[in-house]
């Protein structure tokens, strides 16, 4: 399996990997090309706020750069996606807001396994959080952490691999923790098709175990260990009642 570009985006927007940006007495920088695509570091990172909470009217929609292909070119969509999932995921869980997942994934296992997280999610913090104790905003690589992305080559595509810090306000005060996510191509459309939140005592920590490695954009088509995950959840289920 080939690996490409690496990118790792600080909340500066300052760019460290396989394609440096350099400063120069101005502070203007010198961009050069990811990889062997036309386009340029400035152009995957011109529209990345981090620090930012994702605002988007209606559905959201994310197509690649590209018809018929996915680049490390795709990162700032993958990105804003990432985001907005985030965003909605605690807004359901902590306020019991609607997230519309089919609009960022289309695999019906991982559709269904976050589905259950989330209710039991929701389920958890209702009865020990305040009335009012609700997320206000929800920011990515707020504290100096940085967020990273790396493209991945493979016969169906490739696939992208993000991990993304989020820090959580909400009325009472705020945490962070870091999700891993795949995202593909698929009709031209980025979808996720795996994300994992792996801090210790997390929901997927607890779940599908501790120190998963995510790097198989085909797992949740993998009927031995959906099942196995299914029954994990039950069982996770029923001792948290």
């Amino acid at each position: 399996m080939k690996k490409f570009s690496v990118l790792t985006i600080v909340t500066g927007l300052v760019i460290v990997g396989c394609s440096p940006v350099k400063s120069n007495e101005n502070n203007e920088k010198n961009i050069h090309e990811v990889s062997d695509s036309t386009s340029t570091l400035s152009e995957v990172t011109s529209a990345i706020k981090p620090g930012t909470e994702q605002n988007v009217d209606g559905p959201p929609h994310y197509e690649v750069k590209n018809k018929g292909e996915l680049s490390i070119q795709d990162a700032k969509n993958a990105y804003e996606m990432c985001a907005r999932a985030l965003t909605d995921y605690y807004k359901a869980i902590w306020n019991g807001t609607d997230i519309e997942l089919n609009a960022f994934m289309n695999n019906e296992n991982l559709v269904h396994y976050t589905q259950k997280k989330i209710q039991s999610q929701f389920d958890l913090y209702f009865t020990i959080k305040l009335a009012d104790d609700f997320v206000q905003s929800v920011g990515i690589a707020t504290r100096d952490v940085d967020w990273e992305v790396e493209y991945t080559n493979d016969e169906d595509g490739g696939f992208l691999y993000l991990h993304i810090p989020a820090e959580i306000n909400y009325n009472q005060g705020s945490f962070g923790e870091a999700t891993e996510f795949l995202v593909r191509n698929e009709n031209d459309q980025l979808v996720i098709v795996d994300w994992y939140t792996g801090g210790k005592d997390t929901y997927d920590f607890m779940v599908r175990g501790e120190n998963e490695t995510i790097d198989n954009p085909t797992i949740w088509n993998n009927s031995q260990w959906v099942k196995e995950i299914n029954s994990n959840q039950l069982n996770f289920s029923g001792s948290t009642r």
